[in-house]
């Protein structure tokens, strides 16, 4: 079953003026980071640096920006394999990834993850198994309620191809059980690995569904507009904290690549990419900078230069660090 549901409302002016220059510039300097990053990564991946997986988040750079902005950094965060965002977001640096991606010493994770595993100190992990990283959210949620702390919360992205998964259901339904503090975002970029999510998930919205069949509040956000994933983000936050009663959040958004670099997205027509392309977050966030007078072209170059020379700066971090030595290879592995 699909049927239409609206975008909840948000007020693009009144949210520019009341967050103000300073604020905004930080935002899409952030997702500029992000995808100047993964841009140059890519192009490392392309060049034998870098090896096994990569997903990257180019085009739903406003979502998670977005997020971490409005509820801060003080909760705890949980995502999927497609994590370089979310660990720059919460405090890793360029060069600290990067230098993982190429499977180095200097690494984020010691060279030992890769683009799957990345980590902060808010950050619980990026996660290879699809909606494996559910119950680790749902968890963390617990924790905090368990010690009544009553700031914070957990929040955990998932794509709109991890839905039918059983660990997904079984979170959630103890979420709402249990009256833990989280809130579910489905990144929903409308594709899983080469499958529309419309043949893969039997109700839509995703969200809506899955509110009805487990008591839990949804909301439905345009993930390719900061202001109105900003809004809605604030706002499930108060409530989540208010409640304790976990939220699911549905951002609807598109990724400009394949499912993972090795993907060429042949499923999907050079039209829809080029259609989607011109909603492209951060060219949407500029345009609502420019129509509020924060920013000019000139400005807006340099700070997209700022953002490309710290990627290559980190690939030349990158390139020049050491591999791991043999010896430690078995350093904290459990069994």
């Amino acid at each position: 079953m699909t049927k239409k549901q609206e975008f909840i409302h948000s007020d693009t002016a009144k949210l520019r003026d009341s967050l103000g220059k300073e604020k905004l510039f930080d935002a899409l300097r952030r997702m500029l980071l992000i995808r100047n990053f993964e841009v140059r990564a890519e192009s490392a991946y392309q060049q034998g640096k870098i090896g096994g997986f990569f997903h990257a988040y180019i085009g739903q750079e406003a979502i998670q920006t977005a997020a971490v902005d409005a509820i801060g950094q003080d909760n705890w965060f949980i995502t999927t394999y497609r994590c370089h965002a979310l660990a720059l977001l919460t405090g890793a640096t360029p060069k600290e990834i990067m230098a993982e991606l190429y499977g180095k010493a200097a690494g984020n994770a010691k060279g030992r993850g890769g683009s799957m595993h990345l980590y902060t100190d808010r950050l619980l992990g990026g996660f290879g198994i699809v909606g494996g990283h559910l119950p680790v959210a749902t968890g963390a949620a617990f924790s905090l309620k368990y010690q009544g702390n009553k700031d914070s919360i957990a929040i955990c992205f998932l794509g709109d191809g991890a839905v039918p998964q059983g660990a997904v259901h079984e979170s959630l339904n103890l979420a709402s059980l249990w009256d833990l503090p989280c809130i579910y975002v489905i990144e929903n970029n409308q594709w899983g690995m080469g499958t529309a999510s419309t043949r893969a998930v039997a109700a839509h919205p995703i969200g809506e569904s899955l509110s009805k069949a487990y008591g839990i509040d949804n909301m439905l956000l345009d993930g390719m507009d900061y202001f109105n994933c900003y809004a809605g983000f604030l706002a499930a936050f108060k409530q989540v904290k208010e409640t304790s009663r976990p939220m699911i959040i549905e951002a609807v958004t598109e990724r400009f690549r394949g499912h993972s670099i090795s993907d060429p997205g042949l499923y999907r027509t050079k039209e829809a990419l080029q259609a989607a392309m011109t909603r492209d977050p951060i060219k949407h966030l500029v345009s609502d900078l420019e129509a509020g007078k924060m920013i000019d072209d000139s400005e807006y170059e340099a700070l997209n230069k700022a953002q490309q020379d710290i990627a290559k700066a980190s690939m030349k971090y990158a390139d020049e660090s050491p591999y791991p030595d043999l010896t430690v290879l078995e350093e904290d592995v459990m069994a």
